[in-house]
């Protein structure tokens, strides 16, 4: 927001009454479509059902894993099982990132909020949604196959205390959010090849580091199987590692990339659901006037309703990856 555009605001403030309404609605009118439909409370429950699906779909392919091995006598190896949540966190950021941001992860939420990127008043609900869906993906493992495989729980390996577990899965969290954060801000434009980041960097963590605490990086994979078999005593550290990881990849990003508020991420983060149509509606009259749309960071302090422009970008795939191009050619992880 420009300081003519603050005075003016303050200005009207000061008068009240129309006059100051009017002001108001003029500013929302000048906003892109994605900021507000996302303040668009009737699509709320799309976005926590996008959540919960898609985290549903990550802990079945997750805990699911360890349940086949299980009923199979080990027909899935180790690779096979760490290799699955991977792929199935790509194609959720592919199928439905622009309905939530596909965080699928509470510490990816939670990042987001610190980087300005997601607001927080959504917070709770994300989390909410995201330990329903994971929990439901283990009673349903539980109907088919009964309670065998420990249901897919992630517990420290052999030989492992529950402080080095933790520091792993701190140390894989971190690079997990940090592959998030990163590929979703605008700088990197990298487009849909951020799903396969993400989920490349899910399957990379597992394949070296799953014998040591699971490679679970998300508390709501490992809440899930503990909470249908209402065994807690090793979900501490699937809690505070990732916790910190995540708070560390927060202050990774502040160093790498100032103080947050990129409206590029924050479409990512918060996805475009509602204003798409809207949005490529307004890039094709630019496109045909001669305009250009121009995104953009927020400056150090801004919003990111700041930094967005008010030419309509065309619409994103979000995160857990960043942006997309436009078409042809959006969450988390595990």
């Amino acid at each position: 927001m420009t300081a003519d555009t603050l005075g003016a605001t303050r200005t009207t403030g000061r008068r009240g009454g129309p006059e100051r309404r009017g002001h108001r609605s003029a500013l929302l009118a000048a906003e892109p479509p994605w900021v507000t439909a996302f303040d668009d409370a009737s699509l709320e429950w799309r976005r926590l059902f996008s959540e919960a699906l898609g985290t549903f779909f990550l802990v079945l392919a997750g805990a699911g894993g360890g349940v086949v091995a299980a009923v199979s006598h080990g027909a899935i190896g180790r690779a096979a099982a760490v290799t699955a949540p991977g792929l199935t966190v790509m194609a959720v950021i592919l199928f439905m990132g622009t309905v939530s941001g596909a965080h699928l992860n509470p510490v990816v939420s939670l990042a987001f909020a610190l980087r300005r990127e997601f607001p927080w008043r959504r917070l709770p609900g994300y989390v909410a949604v995201q330990l329903a869906g994971a929990t439901l993906a283990c009673l349903v493992l539980a109907a088919l196959f009964g309670r065998v495989g420990l249901l897919g729980s992630t517990l420290p390996g052999p030989g492992i205390n529950d402080v080095q577990a933790m520091v792993v899965e701190g140390l894989l969290t971190l690079g997990l959010v940090s592959t998030i954060l990163g590929t979703a801000a605008g700088a990197q434009n990298v487009g849909p090849l951020s799903a396969i980041a993400v989920g490349g960097y899910i399957a990379l963590a597992g394949l070296w580091s799953s014998p040591i605490s699971g490679a679970s990086m998300n508390p709501a994979r490992s809440l899930g199987p503990d909470l249908v078999r209402l065994e807690f005593s090793h979900v501490w550290l699937y809690v505070v590692g990732p916790a910190l990881g995540a708070l560390a990849a927060v202050g990774g990003a502040l160093i790498l990339r100032g103080p947050g508020g990129d409206a590029t991420a924050a479409r990512a983060a918060q996805g475009t659901l509602g204003g798409i149509v809207a949005a490529a509606a307004a890039h094709g009259r630019q496109v045909v006037g001669g305009g250009a749309s121009a995104g953009g960071d927020a400056e150090p302090g801004g919003s990111a309703e700041d930094a967005a422009p008010s030419a309509c970008p065309p619409p994103s795939v979000v995160r857990p990856g960043g942006p997309e191009t436009p078409p042809p050619p959006t969450s988390s992880a595990p």
